[in-house]
């Protein structure tokens, strides 16, 4: 049974134009508490964004009368509301130019619920904490403190000492815990603009951080990578 919406559920808007995953997206949803709006093509859901004010925007990519990057680029001339791109388009070209254009997380088609709804909550969550305003002050998860105030790293109570761009690397990811930050980002804020394509000095940091932080590439408690795209710091559920 839906429940009744009320103005303390968070708002979801759902841009699709397929009829099964829109229907399958609205149960689920609404069983979980959340108001559901929803429109079928980028127009209807450029004009929704605007009214409606929605605390999520899921986005599909294959709208029938503009692209969803398009409608992605417009929607970030004027609004800061989390984006989550649900797509078949698994390439990691058209991963990288999502988030690259202002995605927030990027989930594909086929996908399973309950990792789309975990992703969902993050969004709901960073969008309510404002951490898109305010810079984190610590990062806590799993036994991984980040002091960014003493700038200090300790895992199970033990300092962990980290160079420099190691530190700035691991506390990037931290600040944007729980998504998906892009190689070219993280190489551009680290390394600068001239080595924009220099992927292999990030591999090769990512690996000194796994090394120093126990984190085992195949099963990572912290450092996820989202392959040929970028990598995730995980934090607690």
């Amino acid at each position: 049974m839906n429940k009744t919406p009320n103005s303390l559920q968070p708002k979801i808007l759902v841009i699709d134009d397929e009829p099964q995953i829109l229907r399958f997206l609205r149960i689920s949803l609404r069983s979980e508490g959340y108001d559901v709006i929803d429109a079928m093509d980028g127009g209807e859901g450029l004009r929704l964004a605007a009214l409606e004010s929605p605390d999520v925007i899921v986005l599909d990519l294959g709208l029938p009368d503009m692209d969803g990057l398009c409608v992605l680029q417009e929607l970030r001339q004027w609004s800061a509301t989390p984006v989550l791109v649900l797509s078949v388009r698994s390439s990691e070209q058209e991963k990288v130019k999502a988030l690259d254009l202002g995605a927030n997380d990027y989930v594909t088609k086929p996908f399973g619920i309950k990792e789309f709804m975990a992703r969902l909550r993050v969004l709901i969550r960073d969008k309510a904490q404002g951490q898109h305003k305010q810079p984190r002050q610590l990062f806590s998860s799993a036994g991984l403190i980040i002091d960014f105030v003493k700038r200090i790293v300790t895992l199970e109570g033990e300092p962990v000492h980290l160079s420099r761009k190691e530190y700035a690397l691991l506390g990037l990811l931290a600040q944007h815990a729980d998504h998906v930050v892009t190689q070219q980002y993280l190489l551009n804020e680290i390394w600068g603009p001239t080595h924009s394509e220099d992927s292999h000095y990030l591999r090769i940091f990512i690996a000194r951080l796994r090394q120093k932080l126990g984190d085992d590439p195949t099963q990572p408690r912290f450092i996820q990578t989202e392959q040929g795209v970028g990598y995730r710091l995980v934090s607690e559920a």
